[in-house]
């Protein structure tokens, strides 16, 4: 705990989040040099017109987008692990991002099987990201009911994943009785997106991101010591009840943003933390934090460059992308070390 900072790592890391967000700028349909682009970060114009509407209204959105969303997730599965000492702990544990998927999936979804009609095509992305935003909340406030019943932390673990099983089962009914319109349009959300954010809703995001993070920020020592269980947390005095409640807060808050404005984004939360372990070899939160924060960032700009497909004007889903990147991650940190070590 008493190791200095790593500043030579968070160095590198930030020099390649650099490099990979300028790359995320060059990549796509219409290539763009990647002088060009750097250039332009530091003011000088682009020698097309076409080139400079099509990095300001899409590809600076999207990469922004990409950098919160990593950061978000990451630092959601990083809260979840370590209070639950458990190493496959992520954000969707607690059922919140089946909360936002079940809260678009009624939006969409509903006319069919309800007759209701809430959304229509012209009202653009704000009714989904808010939808998302209500299924969100709603799971987080039975959540907190929850702990505020239950006091043992697995208890509240598995709580969260028949949260989860039973949102899921609510979706697939509303998927069973929709059109095949409505249907297409939720299965292509569920696929997660990092594109068709506008800076209204970066902004939005950005805020929820800060206020997400300020509960951890301020019990960043109660982490540490919750790494050697509840009991020792407690006799060092750390109120577990006060930590549980700002882990969901802020998780909730993280994880929910995250999936209202990019869709489920699978094993970023899972895989990161543990990354973040390796390559600072420490487990003090001090130093995890910003570490799983910017490594979220760079894995993230990393999918989302490959799923670019650069030279082809098609996209592959992000969510798609991170789970072909994220099964093999999980798997080889499994082989790789005996996880009772690390907690």
């Amino acid at each position: 705990m008493k190791n200095k900072p790593p500043y030579l790592l968070f160095t590198l890391g930030l020099l390649l989040c650099l490099l990979l967000f300028v790359l995320n700028l060059s990549i796509g349909s219409v290539h763009i040099p990647f002088g060009e682009i750097a250039g332009r970060l530091v003011g000088k114009p682009l020698p097309k017109t076409s080139w400079e509407t099509i990095l300001i209204e899409y590809r600076l959105p999207k990469a922004v987008t990409a950098i919160l969303a990593g950061i978000s997730l990451s630092v959601s599965g990083l809260q979840m692990q370590t209070f639950f000492r458990n190493p496959l702990a992520g954000p969707y544990v607690l059922g919140i991002s089946s909360g936002a998927g079940l809260g678009v999936a009624i939006l969409l979804m509903a006319s069919s099987a309800f007759g209701w009609l809430l959304y229509q095509g012209s009202l653009g992305i704000w009714p989904i990201i808010l939808a998302a935003s209500l299924g969100a909340i709603l799971v987080l406030l039975l959540m907190s009911l929850t702990a505020w019943k239950v006091k043992d932390s697995m208890t509240l673990l598995i709580v969260g994943l028949m949260f989860g099983a039973a949102v899921s089962a609510l979706i697939s009914v509303l998927a069973y009785f929709s059109e095949a319109e409505q249907l297409k349009l939720f299965t292509i959300w569920s696929m997660g997106s990092l594109g068709g954010s506008s800076y209204a809703q970066l902004t939005g995001f950005s805020f929820a991101l800060i206020l997400g993070s300020f509960p951890m920020l301020y019990m960043l020592k109660s982490y540490n010591a919750m790494l050697m269980g509840e009991a020792y947390a407690e006799s060092m005095g750390v109120n577990i009840s006060r930590l549980r409640w700002g882990m969901i807060i802020s998780t909730g808050i993280l994880a929910g943003s995250a999936t209202a404005f990019c869709g489920p984004i699978a094993f970023i939360g899972i895989a990161v933390p543990h990354m973040a372990r390796l390559v600072f070899k420490t487990a003090d939160h001090r130093v995890l934090l910003p570490g799983s924060a910017l490594a979220g960032a760079i894995i993230l700009l990393f999918c989302d460059a490959i799923s670019q497909l650069p030279g082809s004007a098609q996209t592959l889903p992000i969510n798609a992308v991170t789970s072909l990147i994220g099964a093999p991650m999980v798997i080889w940190l499994i082989l790789r070390r005996n996880f009772s070590k690390e907690f």
